[in-house]
């Protein structure tokens, strides 16, 4: 070779663009004398690198690449010498493969140091970025990401915004969304009817009418928020009657984590959360009493907050109130509501037209930009978790090791969709469809399986074009040409009829996976776990094998299958979706199978023949035993609601899972005592709660605190599930536990759950990189279904 050197191409994987990579290997290459080139390409980076220690070149790219990247695969071939003269970055190119794109990132510290600096010429710019941060996914259109391939190719850059874009040396060489005040995007304030309003700017009449009460939609990364001051119990109540009508928390976002502090306990990890790149919603503990008014989250212990992570967000916070001010106000705000921009239950709303269609009737005012949002990408929200196992494969010896702490999603959306979550091995493509509440889909490609953000309830039109939409957009860009299409099970999901007429035009094969063996399977999917587990699924409520309501459930499963080796005891939901609605109903139904006939001698206690009148509770009782109205459900969700009914905490749910959020906020600390059980072991384990129910009524005849009564039950809940998988571990030999559903929501429950099993040596694995409520199904569907296809057991 000339001189000695060697050339090699480096094709390099992973979340590789947009996030500073080129630029990294350009001044890199430059400064280890290494010439040639790099460009990015639909199959990732492309290197080709020509000098004397190129060994040492790719170990500082392995080690020292760009803080939002992440290297998954690195592929070295030999190349010809071709005696390049010096490095450059080359134009993107097209080719067969895929890449991976990256998630929308909250602005940078050095962003926002320019943002505030009067003598910076971004000076309370909107829209200020680099490559180290900024919108990401929620611009791009196709890849390779170039700008070309953005929503922002609209704004062609001025001088010198493209003297920057071409610069070296430069934090915002090659970083597409660049743009300035003078070539870029701008902010406008409506009124309600969409015109402009007479303000000094915008960002500064929208402060005044916050400040005023007033209640905004202001235009974010990823979609619409619903704005107003948090400290306004008039503006909060407002705000619930019009958008919401329901109890659902709202989202809050505060400047800094002091504000926070003066609402919620924040631990360490905590605020690390909350400082994240990402900038998710955190579920933290709410201070007492509440200084916030209670509208903001009725009946919850916790309230979600998020640090600002746009421009536009600091400086609704920051905005100097005159045009010459020589240093910053304090913040304009303590909290804010930031609830999402729809209308119930349809998807977050991203074009102004349709939010000022939707949404006028609710807001005083929008304050909008004209930078398209290509892919809506609500928040995500996070909470907390005090133990976490470390990774062990099923090969490793011993209990896993426990680290300070990790956070489980709620809902993962922006900030952390479309990244990849690794698979192991290759396999064919598969689409997963997900369930119907909080559907979520999942699309198997290579070794990855992506799993697209929240896309919401399948309840209505608006949310299957938004998961249509998504969906033709992700094989677009991971080209991805399913194999087969799975769905749930159950007869009566939208995302189940969806999946069978897409695969009946596409000539597809279709699988339906039972709702809980998806579940476990989405543990076992991030874990990589093939072989035998105890699956524990607690959730509300998904179709069974036998036509029932199944919802309590452990499993025996593995990758090829499952068998039902346990359940909570069935009982009727009288008035089936009713029951739902009204937990209290379920709360009948239980102290029906514990009393049997004499129930109504013992309803005294519960406050229900007040609430209710014998009348209706005679009908509910009757309605009960007709299983044409009532069916059987196991669901571990339902009887928390009934509980929750029964100490008259809540028994109205307005929104899902309501009651056993309210009954989780309620337990009192150091509580060790628990209530009678009845555990069947048969062919399949059942466990039975009447000697629980009764022991309720007994307390709440002696008119025990309910604090009290609430801490007895969970601690049952947990000796149940001990018990159980105790019993199963040493029946079948299996030490490894697999944790999911959405009761495992509840941390009070999880963590006593989890402890008492890795106290006993067993392996404990959880939902880490997806929700472990219904969000997750979608990555337990393709898992399955893809390795059943491997092993030739679904043909």
């Amino acid at each position: 070779m000339p001189d000695g050197k060697d050339c090699l191409t480096i094709t390099i994987q992973g979340i590789v663009q947009g996030v500073g990579f080129r630029p990294f290997i350009y001044n890199l290459a430059r400064e280890m004398q290494v010439r040639g080139f790099v460009s990015n390409t639909s199959d990732g980076v492309i290197i080709v690198a020509e000098g004397h220690d190129l060994a040492g070149f790719i170990e500082r790219i392995r080690i020292g690449s760009p803080p939002l990247s992440r290297i998954d695969r690195v592929d070295i071939t030999p190349a010809k010498p071709c005696a390049f003269p010096d490095f450059s970055i080359r134009e993107s190119s097209d080719r067969s493969g895929f890449t991976l794109i990256p998630p929308d990132i909250s602005v940078c510290d050095a962003c926002l140091k320019e943002l505030f600096n009067q003598n910076d010429r971004r000076y309370l710019y909107p829209f200020i970025n680099c490559t180290n941060c900024g919108p990401r996914y929620s611009i791009t259109k196709s890849v390779p990401y170039d700008r070309k391939n953005t929503t922002m190719q609209v704004f062609t850059m001025c001088e010198q915004c493209s003297s920057e874009y071409h610069e070296p040396g430069d934090r915002r060489f090659h970083a597409q969304p660049n743009a300035c005040a003078v070539c870029g995007p701008r902010v406008s304030l409506l009124d309600r009817t969409g015109c402009t309003m007479d303000s000094q700017t915008p960002v500064a009449g929208a402060i005044a009418l916050l400040k005023a009460g007033k209640i905004l939609a202001v235009k974010g990364l990823g979609g619409f928020h619903i704005a107003c001051d948090a400290l306004n119990p008039d503006a909060v109540m407002r705000l619930r009657e019009g958008k919401r009508k329901s109890n659902k928390p709202f989202a809050l976002m505060s400047p800094d984590t002091a504000s926070i502090r003066e609402y919620c306990h924040v631990s360490r990890q905590e605020e690390k959360l909350l400082l994240c790149p990402q900038r998710p919603v955190v579920l933290l503990k709410k201070k007492q009493p509440a200084a916030l008014p209670e509208a903001v989250a009725p009946k919850n212990q916790y309230l979600g907050f998020m640090l600002p992570y746009t421009p536009l967000h600091h400086l609704l916070f920051h905005y100097p109130l005159t045009p010459h001010s020589s240093l910053l106000t304090p913040h304009c705000f303590d909290a804010l509501v930031m609830t999402s921009g729809n209308i119930s239950e349809e998807p977050i709303i991203i074009s102004n037209d349709e939010a000022i269609e939707k949404l006028a009737c609710m807001v005083d005012g929008f304050l909008v930009h004209d930078r398209d949002i290509f892919m809506r990408v609500d928040d995500s929200v996070t909470i907390l978790r005090s133990q976490k196992p470390e990774f062990r494969t099923q090969l490793d010896a011993g209990p896993p090791i426990i680290p300070d702490s990790s956070f489980s999603f709620i809902r993962r959306s922006r900030g952390y969709a479309p990244e990849p979550i690794p698979l192991m091995e290759e396999g064919p493509d598969v689409l997963g469809c997900g369930a119907d509440m909080k559907n979520t889909f999942a699309l198997a490609r290579g070794k990855y399986a992506i799993v697209s953000q929240h896309i919401g309830d399948m309840e209505n039109y608006e949310t299957i074009q938004f998961f249509e939409e998504t969906l033709n957009n992700l094989k677009a860009v991971y080209r991805a040409e399913p194999a087969a299409v799975v769905h749930d099970l159950h007869p009566q999901y939208l995302s189940s009829a969806w999946a069978v007429e897409h695969a009946g035009k596409m000539g597809l094969r279709t699988f339906g996976l039972q709702h809980h063996y998806a579940h476990i399977g989405s543990v076992m999917a991030e874990h990589g776990l093939k072989g035998k587990v105890i699956g524990v699924a607690f959730d509300g409520s998904g179709y069974g094998m036998d036509g029932t309501l199944w919802g309590g459930e452990f499993l025996i499963a593995d990758a090829g299958g499952f068998t039902r080796a346990g359940h909570l005891k069935q009982v009727p939901l009288p008035g089936s979706e009713m029951a739902i609605k009204e937990p209290w109903r379920i709360a009948l139904s239980y102290m029906r199978e514990a009393y049997g006939g004499d129930v109504m001698d013992y309803l005294g206690p519960t406050g229900f023949i007040v609430r209710y009148g014998e009348k209706k509770i005679a009908d509910i009782l009757q309605i009960a035993g007709n299983r044409a109205f009532s069916p059987l459900s196991s669901g571990a969700g339902r009887l928390f609601d009934a509980v929750s009914a029964l100490l008259g905490i809540c028994d109205l749910n307005t929104f899902e899972g309501e009651a056993s959020v309210a009954l989780e906020s309620c337990v009192s600390d150091g509580i060790d005592d628990e209530y009678l059980l009845d555990i069947h072991f048969g062919n399949a384990v059942e466990v039975d709660f009447s000697h629980a129910i009764m022991g309720i009524v007994d307390d709440l005849q002696r008119k025990v605190d309910t604090g009290v009564i609430a801490g007895k039950f969970h601690n049952t809940v947990a000796t149940a599930v001990f018990r159980v998988v105790i019993k199963l571990s040493m029946m079948n030999n299996i030490d490894i536990v697999c944790l999911s559903g959405g009761v495992f929501q509840n941390l009070c429950l999880f963590e006593k759950v989890a402890t008492r099993l890795r106290h006993e040596g067993l392996a404990v694995y959880a939902n880490e990189m997806v929700p472990c409520n219904d969000a997750g199904i979608s990555l337990g569907q393709v898992y399955l279904a893809r390795e059943m296809m491997k092993a030739g057991s679904l043909t």
